[in-house]
């Protein structure tokens, strides 16, 4: 059987509302052959649109979803938006949910989609993606993402939600169980899972972040590559969202 063709990874500029980031950056990846393929909007982890990051796009991408990762960071770098990023996380609206809205209408004004557009995120972008649930998406994958301060009401209206954690993440201890729970008490549809040998940015291929605070990540959030556990969680995430976005499953994709 031939190799299946790669993905390509664009690199774009997205128009914004009211309150979005100004020339806001964004990954596209377009799975190859041709379309309609179910759209999904991937946010960040907290160091950025990294390399590691544009391959997450790439991997979702080859799973057959048009993939899009905005950049929450292209008003100033990390360094600069990090603290307002994580603000707006907190507070459920500001110019991170504008880009992330803007992400999710430039996939569905798109004729390459079918309609149904998802959202996944990594680490701040897992509790972003937990945030927007309720903001029109499809489907949300949450992926060692903090949980908010109100769950219940940040409940109120989500779509179906697939969540990963890792057991030796000391940043969110019981946080896989506290949302399983409250997704099943307002009858959500949901895969909530917890990987005991995981920590958190499990679903990584390689470490990120500064090389000098790596360590630390590694020692107080178990921080790192799981290769077996990411394995398992891209299974279920692919087929959630193929349940939820009429997505194709990873061996029709491969073919």
């Amino acid at each position: 059987m031939p190799d299946q063709p790669a993905p390509s990874l664009i690199d774009l500029v997205l128009p914004t509302g009211l309150g979005g980031s100004p020339g806001l950056k964004a990954v596209l990846g377009v799975p190859a052959g041709m379309g309609p393929w179910p759209g999904v909007v991937l946010v960040h982890e907290a160091f950025g649109l990294t390399d590691v990051m544009r391959r997450q796009v790439a991997r979702l991408a080859d799973a057959g979803y048009l993939a899009l990762m905005p950049d929450l960071f292209t008003a100033g770098g990390a360094r600069k938006c990090l603290v307002s990023t994580f603000r707006a996380l907190a507070a459920g609206e500001g110019r991170a949910f504008v880009d992330i809205e803007a992400a999710r209408q430039f996939l569905l004004d798109r004729d390459d989609t079918t309609g149904a557009v998802g959202v996944l995120g990594f680490c701040m972008g897992g509790g972003f993606a937990l945030a927007a649930a309720a903001t029109g998406f499809a489907a949300s994958s949450v992926n060692y993402g903090r949980l908010p301060a109100d769950l219940d009401a940040a409940l109120e209206g989500a779509c179906p939600i697939v969540g990963s954690f890792g057991g030796r993440d000391r940043s969110l201890p019981g946080a896989a169980a506290t949302l399983r729970t409250a997704l099943n008490r307002r009858a959500i549809a949901n895969d909530v899972k917890e990987y005991p040998t995981a920590g958190h940015a499990f679903l990584n291929d390689a470490e990120s972040g500064p090389a000098a605070l790596r360590f630390v990540f590694r020692r107080i959030l178990g921080a790192g590559p799981d290769p077996q556990a990411a394995a398992d969680a891209w299974l279920r995430i692919e087929a959630f969202f193929d349940e939820h976005l009429g997505g194709q499953a990873p061996d029709e994709v491969r073919e």
